[in-house]
């Protein structure tokens, strides 16, 4: 039998609302054994915590954020380290990073490595980080220093804003790497030599949380002003998630249709959405709710006629991978309307479970949101298809099963 190793997973934040794909697979791997330190980059920002992140036992560590801020420590692990055999190796690795990338966050993760590294929490003997952009660079400096081997877990935003020299020099390092969608899982292996060690591996859902929902929904379909169709949207209101694409195809719908649109999230993209919903004349539709918990979440799914989410690829590369809201919305028989970027076209086949329209036009989304509204029959059969494809294709036990496979199949070689 495979002795487990003690595992400091680097996190970029932790606990998050936005990233409970996370928690689950922490959860997971806790339940199948695993004895973990979750070391966080940030502290927490969000005044909510799910329900998963009190389940979960890990001791969480918190890294300076800045490192202004924690001076002593900063100066305790550099001192800490230069002896190490490690350090000039580090160092060499550094400068070279640095000369590629000018900038005060390469710094910032070179100085959280070294306290890292001389504080080793819990005695680990290995280390994962989750995203290969900047918890992955502190993980290899880390592991430069010390020794310990380390693996990452890829998503989207940080495939997709990472510069190709940086993904193939940290896919050369990691004894394995996994992401969860074909489109980054196939992006990184062309940028690496070591393919077999890149994996596919969806996040899926723990559907003990998202039970089958086996009540018909509403045939709702916009003629009662008194009842109107509930659109329903879950996602940080940033450029990627394309909000304003959204706003403008709702008021693009015939006037002749009673709906109402709810937006369940944070984001610093708030501030301009709002003020647009005035000017396009549809505020008076519109509820913000901000971030909510997941079992609030869930209740709104469950209340919900349509699940619409206008992903993009944002000015910067940034783009959803397979937005988790999405797998909720669908296991819950909630017809989705989405856009056929990135993995969502994985879960969601227009015509068969969902409607998928090109990212960026408004026009066409209103068309697709237009006759979601007028034809329940539809949007109850596509949503019942999603419903089926989630539970037998995205059910996370089979993600953990195969992360546990793969940490154990490494340590079995090490």
């Amino acid at each position: 039998m495979t002795v487990r190793r003690k595992t400091l997973v680097v996190l970029k934040g932790y606990p998050r609302l936005s990233e409970t794909f996370i928690a689950q697979e922490l959860l997971g791997l806790e339940r199948a054994g695993f004895d973990l330190t979750l070391i966080s980059m940030r502290k927490p920002t969000d005044k909510k915590r799910h329900p998963i992140h009190d389940e979960i036992k890990a001791r969480v560590v918190y890294l300076p954020e800045y490192l202004h801020n924690e001076p002593l420590r900063v100066l305790r692990g550099l001192i800490g380290s230069w002896k190490r055999p490690g350090f000039r190796p580090l160092l060499r690795q550094f400068w070279t990073d640095l000369l590629r990338d000018k900038t005060r966050n390469r710094f910032r993760r070179f100085g959280q490595a070294l306290v890292l590294a001389h504080e080793w929490p819990d005695a680990g003997e290995w280390l994962h980080a989750h995203f290969i952009h900047t918890p992955a660079s502190v993980t290899a400096y880390t592991s430069i220093l010390t020794g310990v081997p380390w693996t990452c877990s890829a998503h989207a935003k940080d495939i997709w804003t990472s510069p190709d020299w940086e993904l193939t020099e940290k896919l050369a390092k990691a004894r394995w790497s996994v992401t969860c969608t074909r489109s980054g899982f196939e992006h990184m292996r062309q940028l690496t030599d070591r393919k077999d060690e890149v994996h596919l591996s969806y996040h899926g859902l723990d559907l003990t949380r998202f039970g089958h929902f086996d009540q018909r929904r509403s045939d709702r379909d916009g003629t009662d002003k008194s009842d109107p169709v509930r659109i329903l949207s879950v996602g940080r209101a940033v450029p990627k998630k394309g909000y304003d694409i959204l706003l403008q195809a709702l008021a693009q719908l015939s006037p002749d249709i009673n709906w109402q649109f709810t937006h369940i999230g944070g984001g610093d993209e708030l501030s301009k959405l709002k003020p647009l919903a005035e000017s396009l004349g549809i505020s008076d539709r519109i509820f913000w709710k901000g971030a909510l918990a997941q079992e609030e979440v869930l209740s709104h799914y469950r209340q919900s006629d349509i699940f619409a989410l206008a992903c993009r690829v944002a000015a910067d590369g940034d783009r959803d991978g397979l937005p988790n809201v999405l797998v909720e919305a669908s296991s819950q028989n909630l017809v989705c309307i989405s856009t056929n970027i990135s993995g969502i076209p994985e879960l969601l086949t227009g015509g068969e479970n969902g409607f998928v329209v090109p990212p960026e036009n408004p026009r066409l989304l209103a068309v697709a949101i237009e006759r979601a509204i007028r034809e329940p029959d539809l949007r109850h059969r596509l949503g019942l298809a999603a419903g089926r494809r989630v539970r037998e294709h995205f059910d996370h036990t089979s993600s953990i099963r195969q992360l546990t496979r793969l940490f154990e199949d490494e340590w079995q070689k090490s």
